[in-house]
């Protein structure tokens, strides 16, 4: 005879269907039958080893001694509370809670080592809550002391509380799956029949059957356990693990990184070098040394944009072809670095992240001597790559021979449209370029020693040039055109180059975050979609001679794939052991027993929880 119950309750509660003769002996082969299925550490109760706060020092005794003892005791025992508290699995969740908490500041406040000139300016707009953010550390999240110290308790929470469950599990592989228990129809779902075969024959076809199914077996006398699902307990390792690995991939991220950028002119070339670079920032444990060791030229940079529609101007394709050396007498190579596609050389990748143009000037002086002869410095101020254009030039003698400084600034205009009547770019392709400027002489206030914005020239100890009567001078150049100054010196416009900006990125630990969120997937799938369980069978003689076959199973969560797995394994098993003639099969009471359930519900206290 067959039977199937789905009920959730606990063993213990079960005190109506529990034999009153043996009630302890039942309740302990339940518990024993349940014990290991998972690796999650036991709660600690105020009565079985004072796990809450209070005195652990127990009964002080007289004299220094005792206070001594006692004292010691106290420490311990409050040391042993906190620990417990640090690596249990609430306390680490509450941590990692935390530390998404923590990371909003960084995304809200302008940080100082990601771009100094914004957070700079954010104090300069808020004076009250700048004083406030800068003492709490709100401008330097990443590495503020309460940062730290959540991200390094969350460490040593996660550590402590994987380590004890990893030796736990390792336990649970070495061991045996347990003995039958004594009562296993108090099981979640059991099954249940008589058949005329012999009870050896039918545990040993039962063993059989298990091995076939992937169990691990434990033969006993009259009966046969089996386990399966230990992926379960790995994969929830595995997840806990992997945050430990993310953890040490983001610390060494931030400890190692590196971070530049480089503006490079078609033609000239970038080595990777501190000095080489426009701006830079690093983590605290970087040293000049960790820069692998490449350079490269800019060939070429090619562009295309599209030209008709409610998109025009939009680019469609940015790519810069360049040649570059790994290594300090590496081969020449060939690469396209493209939005979204960096060279990777070593551990650095390359982003392509801007593009310009750069007018190539040669400036002589008033003698006709060459003062300053390469592109000008220029940075675009809209999407149609209009740009201001500075040229300073230190070493310069008018026509009577005296010493002074000049500067050049104006626009620089990939398609200038006179029609509109503003000197702004109509196209971001060199469709019809031209280059405004107007000159000043004084003192740049380069000799000072104080560093200035190649693209900004500082006119307050200039005078602008002027015409014969009195009015600014400025020209409008094409490519080829010169602009003669009063002076005697002159500009001439040589030609167009196109730059582009590079950022070189440098971040060890890349590939231990990728791994460890690849495994944490995996991990967790595991924890989520494998069940860990046990079943039993059990063959013995009654009393009208033939054999009762008893199938039970036990799981750890409730599933109703378990009593689905065991009328299977019921169903595989009664070719060997057949149903005694006058009997129902298995399946049959199954039924039965489903259309009683469901017009008459069992109670909570029957049955047994998985």
């Amino acid at each position: 005879m067959a039977k199937t119950n789905d009920s959730t309750d606990t063993a213990e509660t079960d005190t109506a269907e529990t034999d009153t003769a043996e009630p302890d002996t039942a309740v302990t082969d339940d518990s024993a039958a349940a014990s290991d299925l998972s690796t999650a550490p036991a709660e600690d109760r105020a009565g079985d080893g004072q796990a809450v706060p209070g005195s652990f020092g127990g009964v002080r005794k007289a004299g220094p001694l005792g206070a001594l003892a006692w004292t010691a005791r106290e420490i311990t025992g409050w040391v042993r509370w906190v620990w417990r508290q640090l690596t249990s699995m609430r306390v680490a969740l509450i941590l990692l809670f935390l530390l998404s908490l923590a990371t909003i500041p960084g995304s809200l406040v302008p940080q100082t080592s990601v771009d100094a000139l914004k957070a700079e300016q954010w104090k300069a707009d808020h004076e009250t809550l700048a004083s406030v953010y800068d003492k709490l550390g709100l401008f330097h999240v990443y590495s503020s002391v309460w940062f730290s110290a959540i991200y390094i308790l969350l460490f040593v929470s996660l550590i402590g509380c994987i380590v004890p469950r990893t030796w736990q599990f390792v336990g649970q592989l070495r061991g045996r799956p347990p003995a039958a228990p004594r009562n296993l129809t108090r099981m979640p779902a059991h099954a249940t029949w008589h058949t005329d075969a012999k009870p050896e024959q039918v545990v040993a076809a039962a063993e059989k059957l298990l091995k076939r199914r992937r169990f691990r077996v434990e033969r006993s006398k009259g009966s046969v356990g089996a386990e399966k699902g230990y992926l379960r307990e790995a994969g929830n390792l595995l997840f806990h693990v992997s945050l430990i690995a993310l953890l040490v991939a983001f610390a060494s991220g931030q400890l190692w990184k590196s971070e530049g950028g480089k503006l490079v002119v078609e033609g000239d070339g970038f080595s990777n070098t501190l000095t080489q670079y426009d701006d830079f920032k690093s983590g605290s444990l970087f040293r000049p040394d960790d820069l692998d060791k490449f350079s490269f030229y800019l060939d070429r940079f090619s562009g295309s944009y599209e030209r008709t529609g409610p998109q025009k101007g939009t680019p469609r394709d940015y790519a810069a072809h360049i040649t570059y050396y790994e290594g300090a007498d590496g081969p020449a190579r060939k690469a396209t670095i493209k939005v979204n596609e960096p060279l990777e050389t070593g551990g650095s990748k390359v982003y392509l992240i801007g593009h310009g143009y750069a007018p190539m000037v040669t400036v002589k002086d008033g003698r006709g001597n060459i003062a300053f002869r390469g592109p000008m410095s220029a940075l675009p101020l809209d999407s149609n790559v209009t740009e201001t254009a500075v040229a300073k030039v230190g070493d310069y003698r008018d026509k009577d021979g005296e010493k002074t400084q000049i500067g050049f600034k104006g626009n620089f205009v990939p398609t200038l449209d006179l029609k509109t009547g503003m000197m702004a770019s109509q196209f971001p392709a060199l469709d019809n370029p031209a280059l405004v400027l107007t000159a000043y002489h004084g003192s740049l206030g380069t000799d000072s020693g104080m560093p200035q914005n190649v693209y900004q020239l500082d006119v307050t100890k200039m005078k602008q040039f002027t015409e014969k009567d009195g009015s600014p001078f400025a020209k409008l150049l094409k490519v080829g055109d010169t602009m003669t100054l009063p002076d005697g010196g002159s500009l001439h416009f040589d030609a167009i180059k196109e730059w582009a900006t590079f950022q070189v990125s440098q971040k060890p630990g890349n590939e231990l975050a990728l791994s460890g969120a690849v495994a944490a997937l995996l991990g967790l799938a595991g924890s989520l979609f494998i069940q860990r369980r046990r079943v039993w069978v059990r063959a013995t003689a009654g009393a009208d001679g033939r054999t009762v076959v008893e199938l039970a199973g036990l799981a750890r969560s409730e599933s109703a794939r378990l009593p689905e797995e065991l009328a299977s394994l019921a169903a595989a098993l009664q070719p060997d052991a057949p149903p005694a003639t006058g009997t129902a099969t298995a399946e049959a009471v199954e039924a039965v027993e489903a259309d009683e359930a469901a017009s008459d519900p069992v109670e909570p206290s029957e049955g047994a929880r998985a």
